[in-house]
């Protein structure tokens, strides 16, 4: 019986783990489709993106395949810094992050007809991808999986060093940021302001904000999260209400 229960508990912390996921990307997407500059997470990828249909000599992955590639490399990252301090449960980052990607390509092609033109349209796109993003981001920590590896690895980074985690979050999202620029200037020859733009500056302050204001007002995810949906008892319920309906014709 108590099996069961962790089992259920399990597979409804992941289903909404999985809903947060697809909040995330929405707003990853939202962000891309601003053209004033993505999200920190898709700098790198959408780079290699825009490189790999450009013919500069990558594959022609779409942007959730890079995403994909990146989060095995942080992975892998978290492995040479913590070595022999990292627990077999965390490979599980790998599943989110393709699982991540996917549901990233499944919002850029939600969104397709999402194309603004006007500069305050890009604006209000770009700024409701980092709400979105910071909601999604919030629900994500609260679910208590394991992190996504865009934080597992500066999480890493912070256990061994003993630097405060927002500090090397900040260090490594700024890396990102410059090795994105790096490469535009290596496959372009150029900085694509509409993937590393005045946007993606803003995505790093605004979803940290957004962050802090909507997790200290989840407690009704929280409960929601330790609900025991008793499935059998739908089922019970709904034949139960079908009958009655029947007896009364």
């Amino acid at each position: 019986m108590r099996n069961k229960k962790l089992l259920i508990s399990f597979f409804w912390q992941h289903l909404w783990l999985l809903v947060s996921l697809f909040i995330m990307t929405l707003g990853v997407a939202a962000c891309v489709r601003s053209a004033l500059g993505s999200s920190v997470i898709s700098v790198i990828p959408y780079v290699f993106q825009s490189a790999g249909a450009a013919g500069c000599g990558v594959p022609d992955f779409t942007i959730g395949q890079y995403t994909y590639l990146m989060n095995v490399l942080l992975v892998v990252g978290q492995i040479f810094v913590l070595k022999r301090n990292f627990e077999m449960v965390q490979f599980f980052q790998l599943l989110v992050g393709f699982v991540f990607g996917m549901l990233l390509d499944f919002n850029m092609w939600l969104t397709e007809w999402l194309v603004p033109t006007e500069l305050w349209q890009q604006i209000c796109t770009q700024v409701a991808g980092c709400v979105i993003l910071g909601i999604g981001i919030s629900l994500e920590v609260h679910c208590g999986s394991v992190t996504m590896p865009g934080e597992g690895f500066p999480v890493a980074i912070s256990r061994v060093k003993g630097i405060p985690f927002p500090k090397v979050k900040v260090a490594v999202d700024c890396s990102m940021v410059v090795l994105g620029v790096l490469f535009c200037y290596i496959f372009f020859g150029a900085w694509q302001w509409h993937i590393v733009g005045i946007g993606t500056l803003f995505a790093m302050i605004a979803v940290g904000a957004v962050v802090r204001f909507v997790s200290n007002r989840l407690g009704w995810f929280d409960r929601l999260l330790t609900y025991q949906p008793g499935f059998r008892r739908y089922v019970y319920g709904l034949a139960r209400y079908m009958k009655n309906n029947n007896d009364k014709k």
